[in-house]
């Protein structure tokens, strides 16, 4: 599958949990982090947009836990994004590099806050537009 977004990460011992395995709520921190990276690549900056009054934030997620990641594992954090409405879904997935692997899968639907109100951004789907598919 192509996607408009990748970056490799490393899991580190204390993400894991007593069974030795990514807890899962590591997965949220990873999926943001991979947002925030692309989120540099399309122009913007988190910071910026809150200085400016636009907050994107998260409306929902839907998360898949395929296969287990462990200490030390690399992976590929991968994403795509749709827009559904006012909603900007980022379709993440994680492949282990050792044997590309589908660890995990999520939607996460984010939504802007501009100015204190449920509005869209301009900012944000001019930064966006050549990423959108579907």
């Amino acid at each position: 599958m192509k996607y408009s977004f990748e970056t490799r990460m490393e899991v580190r011992d204390y993400e894991c949990d007593i069974e030795g395995i990514v807890n899962n709520a590591q997965y949220i921190h990873y999926c943001e982090h991979t947002r925030h990276l692309f989120l540099r690549e399309c122009g913007l900056s988190f910071s910026e947009m809150h200085k400016k009054g636009v907050d994107a934030v998260v409306a929902r997620m839907q998360l898949q836990y395929k296969s287990p990641l462990r200490p030390d594992d690399e992976f590929r954090s991968c994403l795509n994004l749709t827009k559904e409405g006012i909603k900007y879904v980022f379709h993440h997935d994680f492949y282990r590099c050792s044997d590309n692997q589908l660890c995990f899968r999520g939607n996460i639907e984010l939504v802007c806050i501009v100015n204190g109100r449920l509005a869209p951004s301009e900012d944000y789907d001019r930064a966006f537009q050549k990423w959108i598919t579907g």
